[in-house]
């Protein structure tokens, strides 16, 4: 009976290559759905058998810390060298697109209000 190991929605392209890959190399039978062309069903990695359900899920478990660890580093790293994004940096760097985006939320609020106050919602 197919089990669910993993659901790939929201996850990386590398991380899922590298857990494909993993699972591979450990000889773990697995077959993967995708989110189909409306994007509405589960993506996710499927055991075809329960009997290795504990194996995949502790091979998965170090995988994972391992991955929070070098992620971890390399955000300190990037962090270290003044090379992460902040807001601040978006706005220097595209100021006319985040007037933009800045008048659009504030004409929706515009619009809330108004509506709000007019029929007394």
């Amino acid at each position: 009976m197919p089990t669910l190991l993993f659901s790939l929605r929201g996850v990386p392209e590398d991380e899922a290559y590298e857990i494909k890959e993993l699972l591979d190399r450990h000889e773990i039978n697995y077959y993967e759905t995708s989110a189909g062309n409306w994007g509405i069903s589960l993506p996710a990695l499927w055991l075809t058998s329960i009997d290795e359900l504990d194996k995949a899920q502790k091979l998965l478990s170090k995988y994972h810390l391992e991955r929070a660890s070098v992620q971890r580093e390399n955000y300190e790293q990037l962090k270290k060298e003044h090379k992460n994004k902040r807001l601040l940096d978006t706005v220097i760097d595209k100021p006319v697109k985040f007037l933009i985006y800045l008048a659009a939320i504030a004409f929706i609020l515009y619009l809330y209000a108004r509506m709000l106050f007019e029929f007394g919602l």
